[in-house]
């Protein structure tokens, strides 16, 4: 027979930090990686990336990264329509620096929904957009 020991924990030692969003900085217009971002610029960085990433797509990616909008193609706008919605604001809460994703706006354009909206931070707000094919 084997003796059993109770393990007592000191929970007060014990607490939640956010790590920091210190990030490389992506400069799209010279098509390199150089320098950091950190704070509203690295979550413009990272909002930008996580609606550009197909969700499930890239094994690289955890699979609550990214956002599902291929299968929306070729669907009906009122469909789409809260789909996208929905769609935006399940991948960008993911992030737990993001507080909330409010003020949507679509337009439509020829084969395409434009959707613009506002992205409430830890540390700040800021606009974003994602066109879809439809």
């Amino acid at each position: 027979m084997t003796p059993i020991q109770e393990l007592e924990l000191d929970m007060t030692d014990i607490r939640k930090e956010t790590m920091p969003s210190l990030t490389w900085k992506i400069q799209r217009e010279q098509k390199q990686v150089r320098g950091t971002v950190d704070g509203l610029d690295a979550m413009k960085q990272a909002v930008e990336k996580i609606l550009q990433t197909e969700r499930y797509r890239y094994l690289i990616y955890d699979w609550n990264y990214g956002v599902e909008l291929e299968d929306l193609f070729g669907k009906n706008v009122t469909y789409v329509i809260p789909e996208l919605k929905r769609r935006i604001e399940e991948a960008l809460l993911a992030d737990d620096r993001v507080t909330a994703v409010t003020d949507f706006q679509f337009t439509r354009e020829k084969n395409a929904i434009v959707t613009e909206f506002l992205v409430h931070t830890i540390f700040g707000q800021l606009r974003a957009e994602r066109t879809v094919d439809i």
